[in-house]
């Protein structure tokens, strides 16, 4: 059972690659925060962690866990909030399953994960299971709204030491494609609501029959309401229409959507896009398929499994392959094709990965191409296409002398959360969806068809105003460009332009910024970057998850570096380590290779603002020296090149977090603020140095062989610190 005292900073225990850095980076901060009355607890967010709580009742006391979501999810919402978030699976369908897999192989009593629940034991399970999948994480601590941006020693150090990127051509082949109508965007109704009031949404047949879909919905006066729905329909037209126009051009085909996030419309949409590519085996064997329970959504890795064998069915779908055009691939080596898998492929890093490439990305043949980039909804398409424009018109753009891109993002309280909102439903029948307010009110109707993937968000009047200030405050420290990526002719974003002209106006800085589209602001953005100079884009929350990666990933090559801070509206701090995903890739090669190339930099980063802001809640200046070292010490570590390197046999994530603890105790026993810290740390700083030839020669020693970790989505904490911890003469200087 998970400690249920609140310590002064929480940890959180996540998931694959910064979870293992955890393992040999937490003992060092616990020590150094020891030293300054600071406590530092964990609480264990990880997918195997949600899955064991959700089912606590069905297991063995000592395996059971508290709900240690549920718990932050109320912590988040008091002052006393001071917690450091790592990066965390969004879980898709396929790593669900894998994750419960493994946990009943280690004799967890856990259900099966069922497709199509018929009892009541399997409605109840497929009921909690849903709960976790996707980014269920997020919308549950988010009690604020997003200040992320690029810490000045990482841009410092971009700038001085610029990545590589790739070369664009005027006459490059690559662009993007969404549909023209029928999507999310061109079907969007929104409303504000004048008073508070609870809603429900009703199906009602062409027959006449009607089904509550959600009952009991609340909103607050003041709540921006949306509703929309994407046409099954016209979304098949379109992906046909797409893939024989890429046939035609010669280029790569690659899906860009985001179904970890958006966990119950994008894999129905990407279920449609594998339908879509194998149509002819799909209109030929479709009962065979559906009896060896086939689900496209799942997509063409789960397909391709559960034929083999069938060699009518094997035949049949190499034939359809070899006349499709060549698909975008995730590894060629493995032959994983963007189709492979749902989660595979996610937008907000792929289009920038594929950008940052020049417009490249790999085919089955091992080598670069240019690609057809196929985002079906046309609400944020815009802005990757206009990239592409834009660097077509002038040429890449160059990290040396490149300016950065702050954002400030709408995401507090479930803001314009579509992808955890449980108000998405695949349409069963023709007929209306409505969303009928507590007095009768029709809020919102669409006629819909069989299939169709109709969404509702809402977004309310408090997190606006605490982002409207947010971003205010921003842009009067800063004094630049400041942007609110808004289109007035999207039905969302005109109810927010209500809420953001008055708010400008009455706190007298309306001439400070500018209100533009998505694809004019893109372009701004781009030119003022270009220039040398910063601008701060003002956004809503997806758009927030999209360009915090899209515009680090261009100025830094990453955007697991980025200072990611959310400021809690009930006064709280929550500090998150970067959008660096959770590589599933640095898993395998440290099993593999015992190398993990994770890049802690981010935990770094976050660790510093974490400390000075516990020092400002809590008087203890103690933790601000703390904090200010753990800054001195990032530079040192970009300053002196100790990020991980990503070859087995150079240093790796382990050495990175020696060389932060020395930097750390060297910073702080030379500062003169507090002779009792420098006491402390002047021996630990000089064993530290001292013993530097040693503790490298003892992590070098553990590379190049296989590592155990007892698990992949339950790894095993002893095995997982002998792997992390290999330096017996750094444990024993850290303790």
């Amino acid at each position: 059972m998970t400690d249920t005292t609140i310590p002064d900073i929480i940890y959180t225990k996540v998931d694959e690659a910064p979870e293992l850095a955890s393992a040999s980076l937490l003992p060092i901060i616990r020590s150094f925060a020891d030293a300054a009355g600071v406590r530092i607890g964990t609480r264990d967010i990880s997918l195997a962690g949600r899955i064991i709580a959700a089912f606590s009742d069905l297991l063995t006391p000592e395996q059971r866990q508290s709900d240690d979501l549920a718990a932050l999810g109320e912590l988040v919402k008091t002052p006393q909030a001071n917690v450091i978030k790592l990066p965390n699976i969004s879980a898709s369908v396929p790593q669900l399953v894998a994750a419960i897999r493994e946990l009943q192989a280690q004799g967890y009593a856990l259900p099966d994960y069922t497709e199509n629940p018929q009892t009541n034991s399997e409605k109840d399970a497929r009921a909690r299971y849903d709960a976790i999948k996707g980014s269920a994480v997020n919308p549950v601590l988010r009690e604020g709204n997003s200040d992320r941006r690029a810490a000045a020693a990482v841009k410092r150090y971009a700038q001085a030491n610029p990545h590589r990127m790739g070369a664009w051509s005027p006459d490059s082949k690559t662009r993007v494609s969404a549909m023209s109508g029928g999507d999310f965007f061109s079907n969007e109704r929104s409303a504000t609501l004048p008073a508070a009031s609870e809603a429900r949404i009703v199906h009602v047949a062409a027959d006449g029959t009607e089904t509550v879909l959600k009952d009991k919905l609340s909103y607050p006066a003041g709540t921006v309401v949306d509703a929309t729905f994407m046409s099954a329909k016209a979304l098949g037209e379109f992906l046909h229409a797409e893939i024989a126009r890429t046939q035609e051009e010669g280029t790569l085909f690659s899906l860009h959507l985001k179904a970890t996030m958006m966990k119950v419309s994008d894999p129905i949409i990407f279920g449609h896009a594998v339908k879509a590519w194998l149509k002819p085996v799909f209109d030929r064997y479709g009962d065979e398929l559906d009896a060896l329970g086939v689900d496209p959504n799942s997509g063409l890795g789960d397909l391709m499994a559960r034929v083999r064998g069938k060699s009518e069915i094997e035949d049949a779908i190499t034939e359809v392959m070899a006349a499709r055009p060549p698909l975008y691939m995730v590894n060629s080596d493995k032959g994983i094709t963007n189709l492979h898998v749902p989660s595979d492929v996610i937008i907000d890093a792929s289009m920038p990965a594929l950008i940052r490439a020049g417009g490249k990305g790999w085919g089955p043949d091992g080598k670069e191409h240019d690609a057809a980039c196929v985002i079906p909804d046309s609400s944020y398409a815009p802005v990757y296409d206009e990239t592409i424009r834009y660097f077509k018109e002038t040429g890449k753009l160059d990290p040396a002398t490149c300016g950065t891109v702050q954002n400030i993002g709408l995401m507090a309280q479930k803001a314009e959360e579509y992808g955890s909102h449980p108000t998405t439903f695949e349409i069963p029948a023709d007929g209306t969806v409505r969303m009928v307010l507590a007095d009768g009110t029709v809020l919102h109707e669409h006629e819909v068809s069989a299939g169709d993937i109709w969404r509702s968000a809402s977004t309310r009047k408090a997190p606006i105003e605490d982002w409207v200030d947010l971003a205010i405050d921003r842009q009067r420290a800063e004094g630049c460009e400041a942007i609110f990526w808004l289109d007035a002719n999207r039905a969302h974003d005109a109810e927010l332009i209500a809420y953001v002209k008055p708010l400008l106006e009455v706190r007298g800085v309306a001439d400070k910024f500018s209100i533009m589209a998505p694809r004019e602001a893109t372009r701004q953005t781009l030119e003022t970057i270009r220039a040398g100079k910063t601008s701060i884009a003002i956004t809503g929350n997806v758009l927030r998850d999209y360009l915090t990666d899209l515009f680090p990933i261009l100025e830094l090559a990453t955007s697991a570096k980025m200072l990611s801070i959310v400021k809690l509206m009930q006064g709280g701090g929550l500090f998150e380590t970067g959008a660096g995903g959770s590589a599933p890739k640095h898993v395998q090669q440290l099993v593999e290779e015992n190398h993990l190339r994770w890049d802690s930099l981010g935990e770094f980063c976050a660790l510093g603002e974490s400390l000075k802001f516990l020092a400002d809640m809590q008087g203890n200046e103690k933790a601000r020296l703390l904090g200010e070292a753990v800054d001195t010490a990032t530079q040192g570590i970009l300053d002196h090149d100790r990020s991980p390197s990503r070859k087995v046999g150079e240093p790796d994530n382990r050495d990175s977090h020696y060389w932060f603890a020395r930097y750390w105790a060297e910073a702080l026993a030379g500062q003169s603020k507090d002779a009792e810290l420098a006491r402390h740390f002047a021996p630990v700083a000089k064993k530290l140095a001292e013993a530097e030839a040693a503790i490298l020669s003892e992590l070098a020693s553990a590379q190049g062989k296989p590592a155990d970790i007892g698990g992949y989505y339950h790894p095993d904490p002893q095995k997982t610190a002998a792997v992390m911890r290999p330096s017996a003469t750094l444990n024993a200087i850290i303790g």
